[in-house]
């Protein structure tokens, strides 16, 4: 495994995003999905995701499985690696073990926007863009929407993958209060 600094990433590569609230049903139809369209790439491909659970272990698993490189983005602070949310820690050390390269980029994992600006460097440095959305706007936690919209304007090819079945989860009720 290599790791880069805080640059970036090369163009010709691959960005996968998507939505962090699939159903775990949908995560293997996704993870499959992914894997046919990484099988079909010319090499060497290079798949690259941000830590965090969801859509980026489904995507690490599909492209190590199509015999694409991983390379896995991971928080920073100060030049040292920052310790991910909870709910990302279990995907983060998923990630880090099928990782062929992992770049260190300063953000924080807890802030959206953060989180956003590192999407779009990956987008912006990738070759095309594939987006695990199901076509609904952004509702202000996700971004998978404005990164559809952020590679296209910046003409990077976008691929949407939606397989037949796939749906998030529902959003957590809103408690009135008493």
């Amino acid at each position: 495994m290599t790791t880069a600094g805080d640059d970036g990433t090369t163009g010709g590569h691959i960005a996968v995003v998507g939505h962090a609230d699939l159903t775990p049903a949908t995560l293997l139809l996704v993870e499959d999905a992914l894997r046919a369209r990484l099988a079909r790439r010319p090499a060497p491909a290079v798949a690259m995701v941000r830590t965090g659970a969801g859509t980026p272990p489904a995507s690490g698993r599909a492209a190590r499985a199509a015999g694409c490189s991983l390379a896995v983005v991971i928080p920073t602070r100060i030049g040292v690696p920052a310790m991910p949310p909870r709910r990302d820690r279990m995907a983060a050390g998923e990630l880090l073990t099928l990782a062929d390269e992992v770049r260190l980029l300063t953000y924080d994992p807890a802030e959206r926007d953060s989180c956003v600006g590192v999407d779009e460097r990956l987008v912006a440095a990738g070759g095309l863009l594939l987006a695990v959305r199901d076509g609904s706007p952004s509702n202000g936690r996700d971004a998978t929407a404005h990164l559809v919209t952020y590679a296209r304007a910046r003409g990077v090819p976008v691929e949407i993958v939606w397989p037949a079945g796939a749906a998030r989860e529902a959003p957590p009720a809103l408690h009135a209060e008493r």
